[in-house]
């Protein structure tokens, strides 16, 4: 092992809030039938949120609304939620999934290390089934993806691409924008979805 240590409590980035932005969400996750949505007035964004929002506007002048995924829920869970939250992209709201596509965290290994076979296996599996248009295929990712538990052990850092997806639509078109590795086992590899005009 090696030791890892986070300075996020040195970081700030404290971009203003969008309360109308959330009773909007709120009013449409309820018309989908999501029936227990909570606003919580008192937490900030958290590092899934921040960590590329500070990269993308540094003075933090983009007012957030962060929607917390659902760990006891699954990948078409969250797809619908995406699918509920369409319209806000014809309202000018840019809708942001921010995870990882592996993220084992007990698995890192040292920077530099080259990334283990069932990391390139999985991360693979899921750049082909999002170039094809295969969502149901990457909602289901856990039994139909190679070495989708292990990629993923905890789904929290997965499920905001599903919300992504559902919300470009399903005949939205993927493209890779980025991608690389870090501590082997870390994939930032990054799409963007583009609806169907």
């Amino acid at each position: 092992m090696f030791p890892i240590t986070f300075f996020f409590f040195q970081l700030k980035y404290t971009p203003p809030g969008a309360p109308l932005l959330a009773k909007r969400v709120k009013e449409l996750l309820m018309e989908n039938g999501f029936k227990n949505v909570h606003e919580d007035k008192t937490r900030g964004v958290d590092h899934g949120a921040w960590v590329p929002l500070m990269l993308m506007y540094p003075e933090a002048e983009i007012p957030v609304c962060q929607l917390s995924v659902q760990t006891d829920r699954d990948g078409t869970y969250h797809y619908n939620l995406g699918k509920a939250l369409a319209p806000l992209r014809e309202e000018g709201i840019l809708i942001m999934g921010s995870g990882a596509s592996t993220h084992n965290v007990g698995t890192m290994r040292p920077g530099g290390s080259p990334a283990p076979s069932w990391a390139l296996q999985f991360d693979t599996w899921l750049k082909n089934a999002l170039l094809e248009g295969r969502y149901e295929d990457v909602n289901h990712y856990d039994s139909r993806a190679p070495y989708g538990k292990m990629a993923h052990p905890w789904p929290d850092h997965f499920y905001p691409l599903h919300v992504a997806m559902g919300a470009a639509g399903e005949n939205a078109k993927a493209k890779l924008v980025h991608h690389s590795w870090d501590h082997g086992t870390l994939s930032y590899a990054s799409y963007q979805f583009t609806a169907p005009k």
